[in-house]
């Protein structure tokens, strides 16, 4: 590892040591491995059978899941952040994180954390105009509205993150 004095301390470092879990034993790495990546896996596999299933019955062209097509679609790109690099280390014993990449790593985890928690805001809301207020629902969830709430949901979760990701370094790197 290199250190760079960007606070004149002399010690900071540009890259990470990944523990992983510490008491697991070398020889259990690659059952973990196998078993974390079957978990990935079902959770893409779900998560793109939701998107298509959607997609392709016309039936399910309604808010509710065209909502839910975006859930999935974070949920696809929010595991996507850490898993691959979870499973290199159990798999390639590839223990070193870089400072940029371990930066982008949890800020998109942070925007995606917060992009799904807006989401499921927007279908609590498509929800409760269902249910409350059932004979203004065509007119309130138009196809326009949808798209601008689940646009804003998008939207607004990398600004929010972005506070978190800077707060959790310190001034000097």
């Amino acid at each position: 590892m290199e250190n760079i004095a960007c606070n004149g301390s002399g010690n900071s470092q540009t890259s990470f040591y990944l523990i992983g879990i510490p008491s697991l034993q070398k020889s259990l790495f690659l059952p973990v491995f196998v078993i974390f990546l079957l978990l990935y896996l079902l959770i893409l596999v779900g998560n793109t059978l939701i998107l298509v299933a959607v997609v392709a019955e016309p039936s399910l062209h309604k808010p509710m899941y065209f909502f839910l097509i975006n859930l999935s679609a974070l949920d696809i790109l929010f595991t996507t952040t850490t898993v691959p690099k979870m499973l290199s280390l159990f798999l390639l014993g590839d223990r070193f994180l870089s400072f940029p990449a371990c930066f982008l790593q949890m800020y998109l985890f942070h925007s995606f954390s917060c992009s799904e928690a807006f989401i499921l805001v927007v279908m609590a809301y498509d929800r409760y105009v269902a249910i409350c207020r059932p004979l203004h629902y065509p007119v309130h969830m138009t196809p326009q509205t949808n798209t601008a709430l689940a646009a804003s949901a998008w939207l607004t979760g990398p600004p929010p993150a972005r506070p978190c990701s800077g707060t959790d370094f310190p001034d000097g790197f």
